[in-house]
């Protein structure tokens, strides 16, 4: 299924997921559902991404707080989660383009600092980023 991949401070990318153990690699554990928005979309993160050094992500309306660690958003079938519709992958694309800092919080609701992402990296690094990781 494709779904939209939201890393902490990362902008949000396209990622195909096929079954419950590339869920649960995408997440870094046990897979946990919650339901933010009114669209039949999933968030899917890890069950204990706040128990875990995990860095903030994003916040959640609708009284969810926050998910800390990797998550993704995918499509709800009538008994399981299906790929976004292309029109879904795009409104949440802007909906979680800006990363966020998280400063502090209020009862349950994240006060944050929204920043622009880093861009996810696939491959092998060129020649001259050597030099910039020492």
């Amino acid at each position: 299924m494709k779904v939209l991949m939201v890393e902490p401070g990362m902008e949000p990318y396209e990622k195909e997921l096929n079954g419950l153990k590339e869920m649960q690699q995408a997440v870094g554990g046990l897979i946990q559902a919650i339901y933010p928005f009114e669209d039949k979309v999933a968030v899917v993160c890890d069950d204990e991404g706040m128990l875990k050094p995990n860095e903030f992500n994003r916040s959640m309306p609708g009284g969810y707080g926050g998910v800390f660690g990797p998550f993704f958003v995918c499509g709800l079938g009538v008994d399981d989660f299906v790929s976004l519709t292309p029109e879904q992958m795009q409104v949440y694309k802007k909906q979680f383009h800006q990363a966020e800092l998280l400063l502090g919080v209020k009862g349950n609701t994240p006060v944050t600092l929204r920043v622009e992402p880093f861009k996810k990296r696939d491959g092998p690094k060129k020649e001259r980023d050597k030099g910039a990781e020492r």
